[in-house]
C-alpha cells in the first residue's frame, strides 16, 4: 500500500472516548496512516473473544500494524509485546494470548521483543490506559516508519502465555470439541475446525444427521441434540438449528432466523462431542 496500514480492535466500547483517544494518538505519529477499527465491543476482559476475532479478520486486511487491546492485566507484570509475522505484519498488544492464535493464519511468528523503547511512548504512562501511553503510540511509530527492532529486547517465543482453549479431539467416527465463541446473532462457533469435522465423521452432505453430545461442565443436564448438516441457512426452515461451516472454516451450530446458543443452551467453555446419528 502507498500509505501504512494499522487495525485497531479493544475492549474499550464506544460510550467513552478510550477508542477516539487512540485513534488521536495514532494520527498525531502517523498522520498518513489508514486506520481500521475491527472492534470496540470486544466482552470486557475477554481476550479469548478478541483473539477469534483477530483470527478471522487478519487474513483479510493488508500488511501492516494490527494493535489489540484486550487487557485485565494492565498495570501488573504481564508484558507489553510486539510480534513480527511471517507475512510482514506487526501485532502490537499485551502478553496474554491475545495475540498468537491470529499468527497461524498470516504465516506464523517470526520474531518477538518486549516494549522496551520508551522513546516511543507517551510520557507519563499510565497504569491503567497502555492503550494510550504504550500500545497505540507504538503501533503509529511501526507505521511511520521505526524499525522493528528498536522496540525493545527480543522473547523467546516459548515464554509467551498461551490461552486456554477448549480441545480438539479427532476419534474414530467422533469429533470431541467445545464452544470458544457466541457472536451478536446467536451463532455458536466451536473450536473444531470443519476439516477436524470431516477428519471424524468423513466427507458430510447437506442433510446429514449429526448428534451434538452435550456432557462438559456448563451443562445444565447431559443430553444429545440433533442437527442436520447444511451448506446455507436458507436449507432450514425459520427457526430450526443446523450445523455448517461459517465463513472462516469453523464448525458452527446456528438457528435460521433465531438464537443457537440461547434456543439451545449452549454457552462458551461448553463441551461437546459431534458424531453422525
Amino acid at each position: 500500500m502507498d500509505r501504512p496500514f494499522i487495525s485497531l480492535l479493544t475492549d474499550f466500547g464506544l460510550r467513552d472516548p478510550s477508542a477516539a483517544i487512540c485513534r488521536g494518538v495514532i494520527a498525531a505519529i502517523a498522520p498518513d496512516a489508514i486506520v481500521v477499527d475491527l472492534s470496540h465491543e470486544v466482552r470486557k476482559y475477554a481476550i479469548r473473544d478478541g483473539a477469534l476475532l483477530l483470527w478471522c479478520a487478519l487474513p483479510y486486511l493488508p500488511i501492516g500494524v494490527h494493535v489489540a487491546v484486550v487487557d485485565p492485566g494492565v498495570g501488573t507484570e504481564r508484558r507489553p509485546i510486539a510480534i513480527r509475522s511471517g507475512r510482514g505484519d506487526v501485532l502490537v498488544g499485551p502478553d496474554n494470548g491475545l495475540l498468537l492464535p491470529a499468527l497461524e493464519r498470516i504465516g506464523g511468528l517470526a520474531e518477538v521483543r518486549r516494549l522496551g523503547n520508551r522513546d516511543l511512548f507517551l510520557e507519563p504512562v499510565s497504569s491503567s490506559f497502555h492503550g494510550r501511553d504504550v500500545f497505540s503510540p507504538v503501533g503509529a511509530h511501526l507505521a511511520a516508519g521505526v524499525p522493528f527492532e528498536q522496540v525493545g529486547p527480543v522473547l523467546d517465543r516459548a515464554t509467551l502465555v498461551e490461552l486456554d482453549l477448549p480441545p480438539v479431539r479427532i476419534g474414530d467416527g467422533r469429533l470431541e470439541t467445545g464452544v470458544v465463541y457466541v457472536d451478536t446473532f446467536g451463532n455458536v462457533k466451536l473450536a473444531g475446525l470443519v476439516s477436524d469435522l470431516t477428519a471424524a465423521l468423513g466427507p458430510l452432505a447437506s442433510g446429514d444427521r449429526l448428534a451434538l453430545e452435550i456432557t462438559g461442565s456448563g451443562a445444565a443436564t447431559a443430553r444429545t441434540v440433533e442437527v442436520p448438516w447444511a451448506l446455507t441457512f436458507g436449507e432450514r426452515p425459520a427457526g430450526e438449528p443446523l450445523v455448517y461451516e461459517d465463513s472462516y472454516g469453523r464448525a458452527c451450530v446456528a438457528v435460521n432466523q433465531g438464537d443457537a446458543g440461547r434456543q439451545l443452551g449452549l454457552v462458551e467453555d461448553l463441551a461437546l462431542t459431534v458424531r453422525r446419528v
